[in-house]
């Protein structure tokens, strides 16, 4: 059996690909995006002439034994990529992750608002911007959570999977997505047909890849012995994982994903927030918390904010933000593929996925880490 690849110092070829297609595909496009000025974050971003930008630093990791080459970090489209956010600001982002190297793009039926508003955003950017991009780029899609009434709206069903599947391809405009997850276990529905759902649309080109999101280690190992029976080479696994949100680690999916050679792309590594400087001072009136938006107001006691200073005082000494500290540690572990953020505008992402070159901790560093929140964790998303 082959060993997938360990990107952590870049991938030469690989950089130097991307360089080369970014470099002609991004130039050619004829209008420049401003940016409308942020007043508040200090923030008036322009697309720069190529030869002012940064070169492309990502580094890559090949998700399990036969899965794609993905980069550290993936930009999640869940928030703020529906119609409640500025078209600009979300073109500036998808263009600027590219700029980056961050060429996978993770998305889902029903990211929005609306659902489907997300795929439906991000199909205009690809098809007016990055058509000719295609080949260079990891779109990711998921179905499962309700999209629309009655008894097949939902959930792991054949019917279901490859229905929303065919609705997402139209909203983005493509003929395949590179990954095609189900979003959740659904137990009204047997793991042999969710499977051969997902097995199908490989066949039929309308995924390259299959994979499963928050299912625990036993359906994990099922689906692993039914994607094999199949002879369906790849399956990618998606769940939560973070500082304070280890559930991967305590039910054994991270170590199961490991001895299976299974890609790993987790999301969010800032708990949604909760581990940035968003909180250090309490609840701000424009937060999501603030917004009844998760994280829920209740876990940001007194305790939880003593608890982060002290974290933040680790990401000062190790010359980073509290964001960078928590995608760092996302990416410690060889184990995870990618790790997948979201953001609200290019400085964000940018300062973001610098934390990549940060990903080494000391054995004081991860035992203070410990200290801190390992008796401490919660987890809106574990099966």
């Amino acid at each position: 059996m082959r060993t997938g690849r360990s990107c952590e110092q870049p991938i030469q070829q690989e950089l130097h690909f991307f360089q080369r297609s970014f470099s002609r595909q991004l130039d050619s496009a004829a209008v420049e995006l401003k940016h409308l000025a942020n007043a508040k974050a200090g923030e008036g971003w322009i697309l720069r002439p190529l030869q002012e930008r940064p070169p492309v630093r990502m580094k890559y990791r090949q998700a399990g034994d036969a899965g794609p080459l993905l980069p550290v970090v993936s930009l999640g489209l869940w928030q703020r990529f529906g119609e409640d956010g500025d078209p600009l600001t979300q073109r500036a982002i998808i263009r600027g992750a590219l700029e980056l190297g961050v060429n996978h793009f993770d998305l889902a039926n029903n990211y929005g608002p609306p659902p489907g508003g997300a795929e439906i955003r991000f199909g205009k950017v690809l098809q007016s911007d990055l058509k000719r991009q295609r080949d260079s780029i990891i779109i990711s899609t998921k179905a499962g959570y309700p999209m629309w009434p009655g008894p097949h709206g939902a959930g792991g069903t054949r019917k279901h999977l490859l229905a929303s599947l065919d609705q997402s391809l139209g909203r983005m405009g493509l003929d395949y997505v590179d990954i095609f997850y189900s979003h959740r276990r659904d137990m009204d529905t047997p793991l042999e047909e969710t499977m051969s759902a997902l097995a199908l649309a490989v066949r039929q080109g309308k995924a390259r890849h299959a994979g499963i999101s928050s299912y625990n280690v036993a359906d994990t190992h099922t689906c692993i012995q039914i994607a094999r029976r199949l002879n369906m080479p790849t399956l990618i696994h998606q769940p939560s994982y973070s500082i304070v949100n280890r559930w991967i680690e305590e039910d054994g999916l991270l170590d199961a994903l490991g001895k299976e050679r299974v890609g790993c792309v987790s999301f969010a590594p800032m708990a949604q927030g909760l581990l940035s400087n968003r909180y250090l001072q309490g609840i701000s009136r424009d937060s999501r918390a603030a917004l009844g938006k998760h994280p829920k107001p209740k876990v940001i006691t007194v305790d939880f904010l003593d608890r982060l200073s002290l974290l933040q005082a680790l990401a000062d000494r190790r010359g980073q933000t509290l964001a960078q500290l928590s995608i760092s540690w996302a990416l410690k572990d060889q184990r995870v593929t990618s790790t997948a953020i979201g953001v609200s505008s290019v400085a964000q992402l940018r300062e973001n996925v610098d934390a990549i070159n940060s990903v080494q901790f000391t054995t004081g560093d991860l035992s203070e880490i410990d200290d801190l929140f390992l008796d401490w964790q919660m987890n809106m998303w574990r099966p």
